[in-house]
């Protein structure tokens, strides 16, 4: 009688096991789903494309971070400057762009932001410290900057070239924030699939010490996935930038958090070796349409934050839980 209960048993974990560990695998495009399903049942604009356009948008600055952030992760490091890069490197590219051609401060923005990247890669890779504790330093580093030079006051650009970056319109009425988050997807995840830097990451990230033993340069790849870390997060505050016709250093103060959550959210493991940019990007996007649908239903700024807080959590409880399965099974 044992016996026969334990084959059924067996029998239905093995009929169950690889369809929930499917699900916990592909929790971001099931939330998206479960969002998109609910939204039918109420009279919003939701489904307009007004809507749709406009939420992409509003997602593309950190789908674009994120993209950046992904490669850190992969990597077995994090970067919690990101959001601070990004509110200092709009205020810098306004205030050059006063006295140079434009061009030429949004590339002055950007190697401000790889120079970022690259001393904390030297401080966490050379010096083998914690990358949480270093990017956090940094990050209060880059705000208490932008704050001094802009005595904590917002930097109008009152510059038309300069707002079209972000806010205009060259592909079939397709807004260009939009455009260039898709070529920057497209960018990054041939970078991560087809090269073999993208190769060399998930192997540094999978086992450190082993990539090293293989003849990978473990460091120069970890070093360089935060110089292009910063890079992109300084890309991302002159389209911040552009697209609000302002600087201000109060800018980004939650982004590093959001980005790094939405990272996970997508698949993207903080222990590293683990990821894609596609699933980072669909990571970003339900973070990005649960705060939609939730405007929508007129809920409340505050229960918001609640909402998004339990989300995030249950989420990245699946993700440990669907880990330990997964250990417990090999």
């Amino acid at each position: 009688m044992n016996s026969e209960s334990g084959k059924k048993a067996n029998f239905g974990a093995m009929i169950c096991t690889p369809f929930t560990g499917h699900l916990v695998r592909q929790k971001a495009v099931v939330a998206i789903l479960l969002m998109l399903v609910t939204m039918l049942f109420f009279d919003t604009g939701f489904y307009t494309k007004y809507n749709i356009l406009d939420m992409l948008n509003s997602a593309a600055i950190l789908e674009i971070m994120a993209f950046g952030v992904t490669l850190t992760i992969i990597c077995g490091g994090i970067d919690f400057s990101v959001g601070a890069m990004m509110s200092l490197s709009g205020i810098v590219t306004i205030i050059l762009m006063r006295s140079m051609p434009l061009w030429c401060a949004i590339a002055i923005s950007i190697l401000c932001g790889a120079l970022t990247g690259f001393v904390n890669g030297f401080l966490i890779v050379q010096h083998k410290t914690e990358p949480m504790i270093i990017t956090l330093g940094m990050g209060m580093l880059l705000k208490g900057i932008a704050q001094q030079i802009t005595d904590a006051h917002p930097v109008p650009a009152m510059n038309l070239k300069f707002m079209k970056l972000a806010n205009g319109k060259v592909i079939a009425g397709v807004p260009n924030l939009i455009v260039i988050m898709l070529v920057m997807l497209v960018l990054f995840h041939c970078i991560l699939r087809f090269t073999s830097f993208g190769r060399n990451c998930y192997a540094v990230g999978g086992d450190y010490n082993v990539a090293q033993m293989s003849g990978i340069h473990a460091k120069r790849v970890k070093w360089t996935s935060f110089v292009v870390s910063g890079m992109m997060a300084a890309f991302c505050g002159v389209l911040l930038a552009s697209r609000l016709n302002t600087g201000s250093s109060i800018y980004g103060d939650t982004t590093a958090l959001s980005v790094n959550c939405g990272c996970v959210v997508g698949g993207t493991s903080f222990g590293g070796g683990i990821g894609g940019i596609p699933q980072t990007f669909v990571g970003v996007l339900v973070l990005q349409m649960l705060e939609n649908c939730m405007n929508m239903l007129g809920i409340n700024a505050y229960v918001q934050q609640v909402c998004e807080g339990i989300i995030i959590l249950l989420i990245l409880w699946f993700d440990c839980y669907a880990k330990k399965k997964k250990a417990q099974a090999v």
